[in-house]
């Protein structure tokens, strides 16, 4: 896994964030951590696990080193996709129970219909 710190500030009236290598005025330091599985010709298939939860933090510190996500306009990808959507999917999310106290992991595949998460799934596996 490789570690991002990137110092984030957000523009509330352009509903859009920027980052920094060091910390500025009104600024937030936001880390993750990622780990590329594949590629295809055009494509990163990357597993992303966030240690903050900063506004639009994985996009953000994605495009600010040079990954844009694909179909992501807003920062730094080519074209939208034809949906309008943006190819970032949360695959898992692990939580503690709040009462039995139990780690719980939920799972879920990605989209069905999309060569392309056919095609960077097929070779992260």
């Amino acid at each position: 896994m490789e570690h991002l710190i990137h110092y984030l500030k957000k523009n509330q009236e352009k509903n859009r964030s920027r980052a920094y290598e060091t910390e500025v005025k009104e600024s937030k330091k936001s880390e993750l951590d990622f780990k590329l599985l594949g590629r295809s010709k055009n494509y990163f298939y990357v597993e992303i696990k966030p240690k903050t939860g900063r506004h639009h933090q994985i996009r953000v510190q994605l495009s600010h080193i040079g990954c844009p996500i694909k179909g992501d306009v807003k920062y730094g990808g080519k074209r939208t996709n034809k949906d309008g959507s943006i190819h970032l999917f949360g695959r898992s999310i692990e939580f503690e129970h709040p009462v039995k106290k139990e780690m719980i992991r939920i799972t879920a595949k990605p989209p069905q219909g999309d060569p392309l998460w056919k095609e960077l799934s097929s070779l992260a596996s």
